[in-house]
């Protein structure tokens, strides 16, 4: 049987998850597909803690960042929530080397509520971290977002605008049309007018297929995914409880002996999560190991040792996700005809959530002939022209 939709959306992450709010609540008809149950951990929206921060000097990020801030609070109040239940404000600090200048000229120009402290200043008011470097706090608009609350808040309020959520089925493949486009699953066939695909490590196998004659431009995006793996660390004996700490990145001054910069928060009643940024080994996502890898896993220790004294490094609980990430790390939002495509958020992209969700929707009802105009165009596919895919 198949069935016919206006919309689907294929991806049941956070991503296409508020994509599906965001479509449901202008009253347009949905079905969100995802391939596994609710909770699942395969992919890189589970867990209880992403960095939400404006820490960004390009516009095209500023403007998506601050919009989002105020759509996680529609968001709780849409699903039910209570304030904070999704996001979670804690200040967000960031040291090490270069200075940032930029960021703050950043926060200056958008009103964005800061201060610029000496290192022993920040070890005095966060005494469970050292610090390198002036340091630039973000006193009000940064913490962490609860990625599992937030998916299914999403999924719940875009069930009560009336879409149609959907797990276990698997999409097999996606196949555009002059008019429609096909989505094929494991169970059954819809035909849509528009097809959002938001599938993180995943995309590169469904792109492909969907598009293996690329009409004149970089249909499928060269993507690299990669099995990351932070960790929980027990709070060290007389450090400041979870509640007192704030998100934190650090950029150490080279030479060093970390494979990179490092980015750590409180995840509430795991510790304080702690990781490098995207150096882990390339994986299948269907053939994941979800082991860490012993090497790495002993440096992130030493990291902790060095400069993050409030938490045991001894004590500690891997963590296994997926990173997807384009060649230069910014995000893939487009559309190529009916197809929109959602890709290379890994790393900086969970904070922006709702509203990419909204570029999403807007991509999606726009006239499949026209060119794409929802997405900045930092985030074309056009600079992958001549890129080879994945």
């Amino acid at each position: 049987m198949t069935e016919h939709v206006s919309h689907v959306v294929v991806g049941g992450g956070v991503m296409g998850s508020a994509a599906a709010w965001q479509l449901a609540r202008a009253g347009h008809d949905v079905v969100l597909l995802e391939r596994f149950e609710p909770g699942h951990a395969h992919g890189a929206s589970h867990g209880a803690s992403r960095i939400y921060r404006t820490t960004y000097t390009q516009p095209a990020y500023l403007d998506l960042a601050q919009e989002a801030f105020g759509l996680w609070r529609e968001l709780e109040r849409d699903a039910g929530l209570p304030a904070d239940a999704v996001l979670t404000l804690t200040g967000g600090v960031s040291h090490g080397f270069p200075r940032r200048t930029e960021i703050g000229d950043a926060f200056v120009a958008r009103g964005v509520p800061h201060e610029w402290l000496r290192p022993e200043e920040a070890a005095e008011r966060w005494p469970g971290l050292r610090f390198e470097g002036d340091v630039l706090h973000e006193t009000a608009t940064a913490g962490r977002v609860h990625a599992d609350r937030a998916v299914a808040a999403f999924q719940s309020a875009a069930r009560s605008h009336g879409a149609d959520v959907r797990h276990g089925v698997h999409v097999r493949h996606v196949h555009p049309g002059a008019g429609s486009v096909r989505v094929v699953t494991d169970r059954y066939d819809l035909v849509a007018d528009t097809v959002v695909v938001a599938v993180g490590a995943w995309s590169a196998g469904l792109l492909g297929a969907a598009f293996s004659e690329p009409d004149g431009v970089a249909s499928v995006p060269p993507l690299v995914v990669t099995q990351e793996q932070p960790a929980h660390f027990a709070l060290a004996p007389g450090a400041p409880a979870e509640d007192a700490w704030p998100s934190f990145t650090h950029a150490p001054a080279e030479p060093h002996p970390w494979p990179s910069g490092v980015y750590g928060l409180a995840t509430p009643g795991e510790g304080i999560k702690v990781g490098f940024h995207g150096v882990g080994p390339r994986t299948d996502p269907d053939r994941r190991t979800y082991r860490p890898e012993p090497g790495q896993l002993a440096q992130l220790q030493d990291y902790v040792r060095t400069w993050v004294p409030g938490a045991d490094a001894d004590r500690l609980v891997p963590i296994s996700c997926t990173y997807t990430t384009t060649p230069d790390h910014d995000f893939v939002l487009d559309r190529v005809g009916r197809v929109v495509i959602a890709a290379g958020f890994s790393g900086h992209g969970f904070k922006f959530a709702p509203s990419i969700g909204r570029v999403l929707a807007e991509l999606a009802r726009e006239e499949p002939t026209a060119r794409p105009a929802a997405a900045d165009r930092l985030f074309s596919l056009a600079r992958f022209a001549g890129v080879p895919a994945g």
